[in-house]
């Protein structure tokens, strides 16, 4: 199938979408870890959260601080992160490698009780996030165009999340998120990571789903 205007051939004769040619940090991102499944329910609490950092700012400012948060925030250990209080948020506020912002930070936290919410309710955070996964065929994107901001899926992962104690996951920021897990493919027609991307989401088991009673 022809390439779509939004893929180029970079100098390594790879073909990228148009955003992932920009700087090496968004070629390594793009080829190695957008679109691909995750089910991981500590790298899906990074990735929701960071989505959060992201928001007013580009995705590349939090692409370089990324080691700088996972210091921060004990490499993202839901129960670790799920314990701060207002000591951390002070430690958080005033550590320069990350983005400083009370609110943000203040909702990493809530986001880390909150998953331990998910685990109990639904078995596991990955088991609810790809409960939100598309059903059935979607046309596959050629152009920036072509990629909505937000979509019924992104709207009803946000509102559960949300439910759930979430803070910074409206359903813009979610649906980056799902990007990025590859719950949804968003590699545009011709775009090289686009087949790994597939393969590797047909491959993957998917969390089952279950529910978990509440720990006494």
């Amino acid at each position: 199938m022809t390439a779509g205007p939004d893929v180029v051939r970079c100098d390594d004769g790879v073909r990228r979408c148009v955003w992932g040619a920009s700087t090496p940090e968004y070629a390594r991102y793009h080829d190695e870890e957008w679109g691909r499944p995750v089910v991981d329910d500590t790298r899906l609490y990074e990735k929701l959260c960071l989505e959060g950092f992201q928001s007013g700012l580009s995705w590349l400012t939090i692409l370089r601080k990324r080691e700088s948060f996972r210091a921060a925030f004990a490499g993202f250990d839901i129960p670790t992160v799920a314990g701060f209080g207002a000591r951390d948020v002070r430690r958080l506020l005033g550590d320069a490698g990350i983005v400083r912002h009370r609110g943000k930070i203040e909702a990493a936290i809530a986001n880390a009780r909150a998953a331990l919410e998910a685990q109990e309710r639904h078995g596991s955070l990955a088991a609810l996030v790809w409960s939100f996964e598309p059903r059935g065929r979607r046309l596959a994107p050629r152009t920036m165009a072509d990629l909505a901001p937000k979509t019924a899926e992104s709207e009803a992962l946000s509102k559960a999340l949300r439910a759930l104690g979430f803070g910074y996951v409206g359903p813009t920021t979610v649906y980056a998120a799902m990007q990025s897990l590859g719950v949804v493919n968003d590699h545009f027609v011709g775009c090289g990571a686009r087949t790994g991307c597939r393969d590797a989401r047909a491959a993957q088991q998917r969390p089952p789903q279950g529910w978990l009673p509440r720990r006494a």
